[in-house]
C-alpha cells in the first residue's frame, strides 16, 4: 500500500499523462498558429514551364506574395 502514491505507483501514472496532455495541448497550439499564418502566405510561381523536374533549390522559381 506503501507504493500506490509514490511516482511508480497511481500519482507517478497520473503524473506522467497531465505532463503528456500539456505537451500534446502546447504543440496542438502552436500548430494552429503557424497553419493560419502561413495560410495567408502566397507565393508564385515564375516561368511554370521552365522548372525542369529535378531542381535542388526550387526556391528560386517562386516568391512569396507578400514580399
Amino acid at each position: 500500500m506503501d507504493k500506490l502514491f509514490g511516482i511508480n505507483g497511481l500519482a507517478g501514472l497520473l503524473l506522467v499523462v497531465v505532463v503528456l496532455l500539456g505537451i500534446a495541448a502546447c504543440l496542438a497550439t502552436r500548430a494552429l498558429s503557424i497553419q493560419q499564418v502561413q495560410a495567408t502566405n502566397y507565393y508564385k510561381i515564375e516561368n511554370p514551364s521552365n522548372i525542369p523536374q529535378e531542381v535542388k533549390d526550387a526556391s528560386m522559381y517562386y516568391k512569396n506574395v507578400k514580399e
